[in-house]
């Protein structure tokens, strides 16, 4: 598995992937079977993805898959805080990426970039409840639970509490990201 940034042909798979009904639910970015599958705005998609490695102020990659050479998802760290040496991680893995440990390698390599190469003092994530996968991946890679943001998300007429996890310099220090080794 490979992290890079974005091209231009990046576009198309990550208009299939953002189209999943399981990366919809996930995401909390669309809530009934109606608008799963909902047509991406290409031309959206194309100007968002083609700016990212622009930005000063966050980091955007693609994961791509070794196996495949194709991407199945991105990793980003972003509402950057300067001052307290801190930002917000989230990933997005599609269907072609799941359950082989990419997201969990993912996790690991843009997190240790960000103590090792960035300099930041904390990385932190929000996860839905329902999102049980995910918040096993984090734990691998040390993060630490340490709230709930209850009833954060109304979805399909249930309210979905949000877990707060991070990590810190010093753990990611002693660990690697892989706490318990």
């Amino acid at each position: 598995m490979t992290l890079r940034p974005f091209v231009a042909d990046d576009v198309e798979v990550m208009t299939q992937i953002l189209r999943d009904p399981e990366v919809g639910r996930l995401t909390g970015s669309f809530h009934t079977s109606e608008e799963a599958g909902e047509e991406p705005d290409v031309e959206l998609l194309q100007q968002w993805y083609s700016t990212r490695s622009e930005q000063n102020d966050r980091l955007d990659l693609a994961v791509v898959d070794h196996a495949s050479g194709q991407v199945v998802g991105e990793v980003v760290l972003n509402e950057w805080d300067p001052e307290d040496r801190a930002c917000n991680f989230r990933i997005l893995i599609g269907p072609a990426g799941r359950d082989r440990g990419l997201g969990t390698e993912a996790t690991r390599l843009v997190v240790g970039h960000a103590f090792e190469a960035l300099g930041l003092h904390r990385v932190s994530l929000e996860v839905f409840a329902f999102n049980p996968r995910a918040q096993r991946a984090y734990e691998k890679v040390g993060f630490v639970r340490e709230g709930v943001r209850r009833d954060a998300l109304r979805f399909d007429g249930e309210w979905v509490d949000s877990i707060l996890m991070s990590i810190l310099e010093d753990e990611w220090a002693d660990h690697r990201g892989r706490p318990g080794s």
